[in-house]
């Protein structure tokens, strides 16, 4: 009886992946877009810029993600500012690894010698075309393997949306435990293998593309 309820509540846990997977995508979309911007900002921009973006990525890698969500989706209210909770969520997980990208990115950046933007300036390249065209795809190429790690964190980390009433995986494994109490250990163990094949699937893709995209003499073959 039970195995047949928790075959009949696969449609409704695939409802909830659909939500976790898009959690996943508009989060690292924010967060990369974001990032990158961040690091280049604090990389080439004038000084006074550099400051508040430290803050920024200061507070918002001190901030526990839970917490965050709580801010953005009840906090923001008794400023008039009003969001829903799958686009409060997105919003935490987005900044939140945007101020994490943020630092791969220019860790990255620093790891570019600092003679290949002077040679694009020799070549009269604006400084803004000397990073479009010299620095942003070596930067990009270079931070792969972070970005890789940040994205399975990302993926994981939403599951804390349904702190805030997201229905997602978690919360909709929860539905399920509600009505059948007797299904609390074969449902959260389904949603932790769902979570492991996503994450182990996602790995897997993203060392290919690593392998791919590799740049000779940046980064030394790891047996991973």
């Amino acid at each position: 009886m039970a195995l047949e309820t928790l075959i009949d509540s696969l449609p409704q846990l695939l409802n909830g992946l659909g939500v976790t997977l898009g959690l996943t995508a508009f989060g690292i979309l924010l967060g990369t877009s974001a990032g990158i911007l961040l690091a280049i900002g604090r990389s080439y921009g004038p000084r006074p810029l550099a400051y508040p973006i430290l803050i920024f990525e200061k507070v918002f890698r001190g901030i526990p993600l839970l917490v965050l969500f709580f801010l953005i989706y009840f906090g923001l209210t008794q400023l008039g500012i009003s969001f829903d909770a799958f686009t409060s969520a997105v919003i935490g997980l987005g900044l939140r690894s945007a101020a994490y990208q943020a630092q791969i990115y220019r860790g990255s950046i620093n790891s570019i010698p600092v003679g290949q933007i002077n040679a694009a300036y020799s070549l009269g390249m604006s400084k803004l075309k000397a990073i479009r065209y010299v620095i942003l795809p070596q930067m990009l190429r270079i931070s792969i393997p972070g970005w890789s790690n940040e994205f399975t964190i990302l993926l994981k980390d939403t599951s804390l949306a349904f702190g805030i009433g997201v229905i997602e995986l978690m919360r909709q494994g929860r539905y399920i435990q509600v009505r059948d109490p007797s299904l609390v250990l074969p449902v959260f163990l389904l949603i932790a293998a769902i979570y492991f094949v996503l994450v182990f699937t996602a790995n897997k893709t993203l060392r290919v593309v690593e392998k791919k995209y590799q740049m000779a003499g940046f980064q030394a073959e790891a047996h991973r």
